[in-house]
């Protein structure tokens, strides 16, 4: 069985307890959470032992995983020292993951746009483009490996990583265990295959299923671009992407994201519906589904 659950930042809080409480009264059961939420910065330069055990009793307390860790920064920024300084940044998260009792730590592979990882950028496609992704991510590895970690990609129409054939050209290439998919569902349609939606669909998880280890649910409204609506605010076929998911054999944490606060509990009751049923719990461990 799977679980629902929620991305910390787009809970903004006061304070670490607060931003839990939050999360925890939507009625979510794992988060993916960004170090930000608990110290202001997503790749923070040390963390006291004081700061782990507080994290990790916050999630405890409330009977919250922590599903994965957010390690997001621009590998294939057009700047090199900015590269480097996102790398070094990485490492560090990566060491700490473990502490914070997470084995999942997810990436964005980037874009060659100077001012956003997540926009389209015609250097994205180019074979440099490429060849510093695998710099960056081969380097990565080797701390995951250290520590025992997965490293997730998702592919999104606005990194290099923007199709999901490119998503298998980079397994295939890495070859590494500690690398696998993040799905999200409204981030892969290119210009004019909305139409085709099933097609698509069946294509990714036929090129990706067995190699997920993280799925997103949001919402798209057009095709040649990223999603940024709540589940069920858009076109994404949810009852066929619920199917997807369980048929995969893909039993961990969804995690909705581009909501606000006040969207959460609707959103996640979508999902619920569109589920297939047993699939998910109930905000309080009844299975549900339609």
């Amino acid at each position: 069985m799977a679980s629902l659950g929620l991305l910390s930042p787009e809970f903004p809080s006061s304070s670490l307890d607060a931003n839990l409480d939050a999360l925890a009264a939507a009625g979510v059961a794992s988060v993916q959470f960004d170090l930000a939420s608990a110290v202001g910065n997503t790749f923070p330069v040390e963390l006291s032992q004081d700061t782990v055990d507080a994290i990790c009793a916050g999630f405890s307390e409330r009977q919250l995983t922590l599903a994965a860790l957010s390690g997001t920064y621009n590998m294939i920024d057009p700047d090199p020292e900015l590269r480097e300084a996102g790398a070094e940044g990485l490492n560090r998260l990566i060491a700490l993951a473990p502490r914070l009792g997470t084995k999942i730590v997810t990436l964005c592979t980037g874009s060659r746009d100077p001012e956003s990882m997540w926009r389209k950028h015609p250097g994205n496609d180019k074979p440099e483009a490429w060849a510093d992704l695998l710099v960056q991510m081969e380097k990565a590895l080797r701390v995951a490996e250290k520590y025992g970690l997965t490293l997730g990609v998702e592919p999104e129409i606005g990194n290099t990583i923007n199709s999901v054939h490119k998503a298998r050209r980079l397994l295939d290439e890495v070859r590494s265990p500690h690398l696998k998919i993040i799905m999200d569902a409204a981030n892969i349609f290119q210009r004019g295959q909305l139409s085709q939606m099933r097609k698509v669909l069946d294509e990714a998880f036929e090129l990706l299923g067995s190699d997920i280890v993280l799925a997103h649910a949001k919402d798209l409204d057009q095709d040649g671009e990223a999603g940024h609506l709540p589940a069920g605010r858009g076109r994404l076929d949810y009852p066929y992407y619920m199917k997807l998911l369980r048929a995969s054999g893909f039993d961990g944490s969804i995690i909705l994201h581009a909501l606000k606060p006040a969207e959460a509990k609707d959103s996640l009751a979508f999902v619920r519906w569109a589920a297939p049923t047993g699939y998910l719990p109930d905000r309080q461990g009844a299975q549900s589904g339609p």
